[in-house]
């Protein structure tokens, strides 16, 4: 640069910069000659990127125009002649440049995509409602098959993202629910089957079950009194009270969707393996009127009298068991028939507390989040490998 900043006194270069001066752009002083020159040069830039936008040939000149830009970037940055006015002057003109190079090469990256991103979306909705009927024919022909696949998209897919992302502290929940969850199965899928396992596994996921409704629900309250700005009273950033209800929440749909498909599994095995239940609908074994159905133990508590530890439930078909096991088998374990005669249980009728009758639509919901959280990523997933194999962006 120091060749451009030799004129002479009187010469074409000293006129230019009169009439860059008289345009306004710089000003007098030293180094007004090397200020003048640049912004000229920047001016006609713009200059011709004028007649270009005319032409329409953006895409010709936006390789010169982005070297110029990054060479008079260079030249403004280390030269020490110009005077403070007419480096901002200058770098004024020189961002001026610089963003309608962005915006040039945006446009023309982006020219006709109107058309692509209509298909882009002509291809979403037709993925989504051909895979819900897939998945609805799946569930109605091979339930089995079904839920165990779902099964194990739940448990994989949010750890793939909880390592990745590094939140560890979901991590060590999930370590500690499949290590404990683990056991249970394990236990719940051994033959001949203990007579105390049944209870245990009701026991768990009753548990769990409770333990996510209420995490879901405080976890609900959070976002809703940050979005009041409750959270004020206690001197509790928004971003803080925000953050802590989302996770509470998702913490608690998320384990409790898991552990529904798990107590089902469960279930399904150890009724069918004590005999009283089939997948045909048949008793394989007689019931004694003082025999709980699902577990297979002594009934020890009249229905009409209040237990210790647990009540005894009737139902509609006159079948009794007991308070965990019929709650297990009903909520958790989503059966809304007799596990004996396979009658269809009145939920209303066996839970009289209102404040219990909410599990139901609750457990709605975490079918609804489970095709969310299992398929969705699927979905989307295909989705894009479909656009990157049509040269979609």
């Amino acid at each position: 640069m120091a060749a451009v900043l030799e004129v002479e006194v009187g010469g074409p270069v000293e006129r230019e910069v009169e009439e860059v001066r008289d345009m306004g752009l710089v000003g007098a002083g030293p180094g007004g000659t090397g200020s003048a020159l640049w912004a000229k040069e920047a001016n006609g830039i713009l200059g011709c990127s004028g007649s270009s936008i005319a032409n329409k040939s953006k895409e010709e000149i936006l390789t010169l125009y982005s070297a110029r830009v990054r060479h008079l970037w260079s030249a403004v940055s280390t030269s020490g002649l110009l005077m403070t006015r007419d480096r901002e002057l200058l770098e004024q003109v020189l961002w001026r440049l610089q963003r309608w190079v962005e915006h040039v090469r945006m446009h023309a990256k982006h020219r006709g995509h109107e058309a692509m991103h209509a298909e882009m979306v002509l291809i979403l909705i037709a993925t989504l409602v051909v895979a819900q009927l897939l998945l609805v024919q799946w569930k109605q022909r091979h339930p089995r098959s079904y839920n165990m696949v779902t099964l194990f998209q739940m448990w994989v897919v949010p750890l793939y993202f909880t390592i990745k992302l590094n939140w560890w502290r979901f991590l060590v929940i999930w370590v500690l629910f499949s290590a404990v969850t683990a056991f249970v199965t394990f236990r719940a899928t051994r033959k001949p089957l203990v007579q105390t396992t049944p209870r245990l596994v009701y026991k768990w996921f009753l548990l769990i079950y409770k333990i996510s409704y209420a995490t879901g629900i405080v976890g609900y309250m959070a976002v809703m009194f940050t979005l009041f700005g409750l959270n004020l009273l206690f001197r509790i950033k928004p971003e803080d009270a925000m953050d802590f209800g989302i996770s509470l929440l998702f913490y608690g749909l998320y384990y409790g969707v898991l552990e529904r498909d798990f107590a089902e599994m469960c279930a399904d095995y150890m009724a069918s393996t004590i005999g009283f239940y089939s997948a045909s609908g048949m008793p394989t074994k007689h019931l004694s009127d003082s025999v709980c159905a699902v577990c297979g133990q002594q009934i020890f508590v009249d229905v009409n009298e209040e237990g210790i530890i647990e009540n005894t439930y009737r139902l509609s078909c006159n079948h009794v068991f007991h308070e965990f096991c019929i709650r297990g088998w009903c909520i958790v374990g989503k059966k809304q028939t007799c596990p004996y005669c396979k009658e269809k249980v009145d939920l209303k009728r066996m839970f009289s507390n209102p404040w219990e009758r909410p599990h139901v639509m609750y457990g709605q919901l975490l079918d609804w989040l489970r095709y969310l959280v299992a398929w969705q990523p699927v979905i989307i997933g295909l989705v894009q490998g479909i656009n990157y194999i049509l040269g979609l962006e």
